[in-house]
């Protein structure tokens, strides 16, 4: 038997390409972190998503082009770190 949180990983370290199912949504504590998980629901990175990461910038860093249903996303890395999300 296999421990599914083994598999969880921020989406910011998925690699081009792959694709993930968002499984929770978690930062540091605080308001501005609490803030950003609040904006990060109401985008759609919500628990059984589906999420690919498509691209990144320059030398493989910001801005990382992630797709999230029909409609594509430029997050900042600390916003990708918040999402955690099992690989498919």
């Amino acid at each position: 038997m296999t421990d599914s949180h083994q598999t969880l990983r921020p989406l910011a370290d998925l690699p081009t390409g792959a694709h993930a199912v968002v499984q929770a949504l978690h930062c540091a504590q605080g308001p501005e972190q609490a803030a950003l998980v609040r904006r990060l629901g109401e985008l759609g990175f919500i628990p059984g998503e589906p999420v690919q990461m498509l691209r990144r910038g320059p030398g493989g860093r910001e801005p990382l082009a992630v797709q999230i249903g029909d409609t594509q996303f430029a997050l900042r890395h600390a916003e990708a770190q918040c999402i955690q999300v099992e690989p498919v």
